[in-house]
């Protein structure tokens, strides 16, 4: 998948370097992380809000569209997401397949079982693609707070500095695309350890 980014102006704080509004981001995120850590009692209710309040917690500060649904078809290199208009629905279709998938857990599921469950549900957010922006970060806090929900530790899917680790979650993404999760659940998998 390719990267889009929203020109530096359209941001709250008027930054214009890339780097910045790179970090501005990464500390969004990072919130959202400690948010997911600290704050919220689990198990959570799965909902299509409590994907908009992520994203919303993350981006708020950035950009005014934080938490809302995209309203076109975002570039994303040569990935061609779902017309706009058709993002609600495949998001509500999206969680009551997620709490489906859920109910069919037993009460301590595998880690296997689980990563299963986290591919799909990390795959699935990013080909809707719901947002303007910040989609795979909203995707791998969202997987997080399914793992601490089943009782593991976060799931880091790639380190931005490590090139190779980003390629391979990407072959994973696009294979993941042509119905073949394995790849995506074998990455998730191997990251799975009990909190």
């Amino acid at each position: 998948m390719g990267h889009y980014t929203d020109a530096p102006e359209d941001n709250l704080l008027g930054l214009t370097s890339k780097d910045e509004l790179n970090e501005q981001e990464a500390l969004g995120v990072a919130q959202v992380e400690r948010y997911l850590l600290e704050e919220i009692e689990y198990p959570v209710e799965l909902s299509v809000s409590l994907l908009q309040d992520l994203h919303r917690r993350a981006f708020q500060h950035l950009y005014d569209w934080a938490g809302q649904w995209r309203k076109q078809v975002p570039n994303v290199g040569a990935y061609l997401p779902p017309p706009a208009n058709q993002v609600p629905l495949l998001l509500y279709e999206f969680i009551d397949e997620l709490r489906h998938r859920h109910a069919l857990l037993p009460a301590e599921p595998t880690a296997e079982r689980v990563a299963a469950v986290l591919a799909y549900a990390h795959h699935r957010l990013v080909a809707i693609h719901p947002f303007v922006n910040g989609n795979g970060r909203t995707a791998r806090l969202f997987t997080n707070l399914l793992a601490y929900g089943y009782g593991f530790q976060e799931v880091i899917l790639y380190r931005r500095e490590q090139g190779e680790g980003r390629t391979q979650y990407l072959q994973a993404i696009r294979q993941a695309d042509d119905y073949h999760l394995a790849p995506l659940q074998a990455l998730i998998h191997e990251q799975l350890r009990p909190l």
